[in-house]
C-alpha cells in the first residue's frame, strides 16, 4: 500500500522566481531589513522563503519570523513591502507571513552564521 497524499514530493518552500530580472534587486531590498533583535538582515537569516514575481511585476514574498512571539511580528511584513515596493519594475507587493515550515538556525546563510559567531 502506498501513501497517495497530494503533497507527496512537494517542496516545503515554494521556489523563487530566480530567473526573473527583478529577483536580485528584490533580494537586495530584503537585505536592507533587519530583525531588531539580531544584527543580521532577514534574507541572510533565512526568514525569506519565497520571492515570486509575475510578468506584470506583482511580487509575492513568503516569509517567516524566528519565533511566533517575535515582538515585531505585526510590523516586519510591512517593512519588507516598504523595501520592495519602490523598486523600478515592481507593480505591487504582497507579503505572506507563514509558520510552516518553522524557521531554524540551519536556514541562515554562511555570512549570517559568521556574523553571529556560529562558524
Amino acid at each position: 500500500m502506498t501513501d497517495q497524499t497530494p503533497m507527496e514530493g512537494a517542496p516545503l518552500i515554494r521556489p523563487s522566481s530566480t530567473d526573473h530580472p527583478l529577483h536580485e534587486s528584490i533580494v537586495e531590498a530584503c537585505r536592507s531589513v533587519y530583525d531588531p533583535e539580531i544584527p543580521v538582515n532577514i534574507y541572510d537569516l533565512g526568514l525569506i522563503y519565497t520571492i515570486d514575481i509575475d510578468a506584470a511585476g506583482d511580487v509575492t514574498v513568503v516569509m517567516t519570523l524566528t519565533a511566533p512571539g517575535c515582538p515585531v511580528a505585526g510590523e516586519m511584513p510591512g517593512w519588507v513591502a516598504d523595501a520592495v515596493e519602490p523598486l523600478p519594475g515592481v507593480r505591487s507587493v504582497d507579503v505572506e507571513l507563514v509558520w510552516d515550515p518553522p524557521w531554524g538556525m540551519e536556514m541562515m546563510s554562511d555570512e549570517a552564521r559568521l556574523e553571529l559567531g556560529f562558524m
